[in-house]
C-alpha cells in the first residue's frame, strides 16, 4: 500500500460540502521523473541539432551570386507579405533546384502564394523553404543530401506570369532575439535569416 496524501478541494464556494481527493505520492513521483527525463531528452535532441555543422550551397544549379538582388531580403513594401522574407534566385524554367543543405523533407506540396513548394528541416533546427517550383521531386519524410536535386525552377503561385525564379527562405525554429530590429516586422527577424548572407 502506497503512502497517500489527502487534500480537501472545494467544488463550489456556494455549497457547504467538499470533495476529498486522494493523490498517490507514488504516482506524483513517477510523473515528476517522467517529466524530468522527457525534458532532458528534448534538451539533448535540441543540442544535437544545434551541434550538426551547417553547410549551405546556392539552391539553383549553375546559379551565382549575380542571379539574385542582394538588397531584397526584408525589402518593404513587398506585396501582401509586407516584407520579403527571402531572396529570389532567377534562372531558366526547369533548371534543377538542389537542396541547399542536407535534411528531412517536412513539406512537399502546393501553397497559395508559394505555388509548388518544399520545406526541408536542416542542421541548427532551420527550415529551408523553396517556392514557385515547376515540379517537386521529393516527398514528405524523404531525407536529402546537400546539392541533390529536389525540384525544378518555375513560376507557380503568385510568380505566375513573371520571370521564373526560386524564392528561398531560411526559418529558424529556435528564435535568435538579437537579430530583431525596429524596422517593419523587424521582430520576425528572430526567425527569418538572410539567405543572401549565408550564400556569400
Amino acid at each position: 500500500m502506497f503512502t497517500t496524501l489527502t487534500l480537501q478541494v472545494r467544488i463550489n464556494p456556494y455549497f457547504k460540502y467538499s470533495q476529498t481527493c486522494r493523490i498517490s505520492i507514488y504516482a506524483m513521483t513517477k510523473l515528476a521523473k517522467t517529466l524530468k527525463y522527457g525534458a532532458f531528452s528534448l534538451g539533448l535532441i535540441l543540442l544535437i541539432g544545434l551541434l550538426i555543422p551547417e553547410k549551405i550551397v546556392i539552391p539553383v544549379l549553375g546559379a551565382t551570386k549575380n542571379d539574385w538582388n542582394h538588397n531584397t531580403f526584408w525589402y518593404s513594401p513587398w506585396g501582401t507579405s509586407g516584407v520579403h522574407k527571402g531572396i529570389d534566385i532567377f534562372g531558366l524554367k526547369n533548371t534543377p533546384v538542389v537542396a541547399a543543405t542536407s535534411g528531412m523533407v517536412i513539406f512537399s506540396g502546393v501553397l497559395g502564394k508559394g505555388g509548388n513548394a518544399i520545406a526541408i528541416l536542416g542542421p541548427k533546427w532551420r527550415i529551408h523553404y523553396y517556392a514557385h517550383l515547376n515540379q517537386n521531386n521529393v516527398a514528405f519524410g524523404d531525407f536529402v543530401n546537400i546539392n541533390t536535386q529536389i525540384a525544378t525552377l518555375g513560376d507557380t503561385g503568385n510568380a505566375a506570369g513573371k520571370q521564373p525564379h526560386l524564392h528561398y527562405s531560411i526559418l529558424s525554429i529556435i528564435p535568435i532575439p538579437w537579430l530583431a530590429t525596429m524596422e517593419s516586422q523587424g521582430w520576425k527577424k528572430m526567425f527569418f535569416l538572410s539567405p543572401h548572407k549565408k550564400l556569400l
